[in-house]
Protein backbone atom coordinates (compact mmCIF):
# COMPACT_ATOMS: atom_id res chain seq x y z
CA UNK A 1 0.00 0.00 0.00
CA UNK A 2 0.93 3.64 -0.53
CA UNK A 3 -0.25 6.73 1.31
CA UNK A 4 -0.68 10.49 1.00
CA UNK A 5 -1.94 13.34 3.15
CA UNK A 6 -4.64 15.66 1.82
CA UNK A 7 -5.87 18.89 3.40
CA UNK A 8 -9.48 19.49 4.40
CA UNK A 9 -11.26 21.14 1.49
CA UNK A 10 -9.32 19.20 -1.17
CA UNK A 11 -10.43 16.12 -3.14
CA UNK A 12 -8.72 13.67 -5.43
CA UNK A 13 -9.75 13.59 -9.07
CA UNK A 14 -7.78 11.75 -11.77
CA UNK A 15 -5.66 8.74 -10.86
CA UNK A 16 -2.67 7.40 -12.81
CA UNK A 17 -1.38 3.84 -13.01
CA UNK A 18 1.46 2.28 -15.04
CA UNK A 19 -0.46 2.54 -18.34
CA UNK A 20 -1.61 6.15 -17.88
CA UNK A 21 -4.82 7.55 -16.42
CA UNK A 22 -6.81 4.89 -14.54
CA UNK A 23 -9.28 3.24 -16.91
CA UNK A 24 -12.25 1.73 -15.07
CA UNK A 25 -13.28 -0.28 -18.14
CA UNK A 26 -9.88 -1.96 -18.32
CA UNK A 27 -9.54 -2.53 -14.59
CA UNK A 28 -13.28 -3.24 -14.22
CA UNK A 29 -13.32 -1.21 -11.02
CA UNK A 30 -12.38 2.11 -9.48
CA UNK A 31 -8.96 2.45 -7.86
CA UNK A 32 -8.84 1.54 -4.19
CA UNK A 33 -8.47 4.80 -2.29
CA UNK A 34 -9.54 5.03 1.33
CA UNK A 35 -9.49 7.97 3.72
CA UNK A 36 -8.31 6.74 7.08
CA UNK A 37 -9.60 8.11 10.38
CA UNK A 38 -6.21 9.58 11.17
CA UNK A 39 -4.56 12.81 10.20
CA UNK A 40 -2.18 15.50 11.33
CA UNK A 41 -2.46 19.16 12.17
CA UNK A 42 0.29 21.13 10.45
CA UNK A 43 0.73 24.85 9.79
CA UNK A 44 -2.89 25.60 10.71
CA UNK A 45 -4.38 22.90 8.47
CA UNK A 46 -5.78 19.44 9.07
CA UNK A 47 -4.27 16.89 6.68
CA UNK A 48 -6.07 13.54 6.44
CA UNK A 49 -4.26 10.31 5.66
CA UNK A 50 -5.36 8.37 2.56
CA UNK A 51 -4.40 4.83 1.61
CA UNK A 52 -4.08 3.78 -2.05
CA UNK A 53 -3.30 0.49 -3.71
CA UNK A 54 0.17 -0.20 -5.09
CA UNK A 55 -0.96 0.10 -8.74
CA UNK A 56 -1.55 3.84 -8.24
CA UNK A 57 1.38 5.99 -9.38
CA UNK A 58 0.02 9.56 -9.16
CA UNK A 59 -3.03 11.33 -7.81
CA UNK A 60 -4.44 14.65 -9.02
CA UNK A 61 -5.94 16.72 -6.20
CA UNK A 62 -7.97 19.92 -6.44
CA UNK A 63 -9.51 22.32 -3.95
CA UNK A 64 -13.25 21.74 -3.47
CA UNK A 65 -14.00 25.46 -3.72
CA UNK A 66 -12.02 26.67 -6.74
CA UNK A 67 -12.15 30.44 -6.96
CA UNK A 68 -11.95 32.18 -10.33
CA UNK A 69 -8.81 34.14 -9.42
CA UNK A 70 -7.12 31.31 -7.53
CA UNK A 71 -3.49 30.53 -8.34
CA UNK A 72 -3.97 26.85 -7.48
CA UNK A 73 -6.34 24.89 -9.69
CA UNK A 74 -4.86 21.43 -9.32
CA UNK A 75 -1.84 19.62 -7.97
CA UNK A 76 -0.49 16.23 -9.01
CA UNK A 77 0.97 14.13 -6.20
CA UNK A 78 3.80 12.19 -7.83
CA UNK A 79 5.47 10.98 -4.67
CA UNK A 80 3.21 8.73 -2.65
CA UNK A 81 4.70 7.65 0.67
CA UNK A 82 5.28 4.30 2.37
CA UNK A 83 3.88 3.08 5.68
CA UNK A 84 7.27 3.71 7.31
CA UNK A 85 7.23 7.33 6.15
CA UNK A 86 3.67 7.74 7.48
CA UNK A 87 4.74 6.48 10.89
CA UNK A 88 7.67 8.89 10.93
CA UNK A 89 5.41 11.84 10.03
CA UNK A 90 2.79 10.84 12.62
CA UNK A 91 5.39 10.61 15.39
CA UNK A 92 6.61 14.13 14.60
CA UNK A 93 3.20 15.81 14.26
CA UNK A 94 0.08 16.65 16.20
CA UNK A 95 -2.31 13.76 15.45
CA UNK A 96 -5.99 14.33 14.61
CA UNK A 97 -8.61 11.57 14.63
CA UNK A 98 -12.15 11.53 13.34
CA UNK A 99 -14.80 9.75 15.36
Amino acid sequence: MKYFFLADGWSYKRIWEFGGIWNEATWRRKPRIKRLNCGIYQQGETLWLYQVEDAVLMVEVTPDDIQVNSNIGQVVLKRLISAEEVIEILTQSEIVTKN
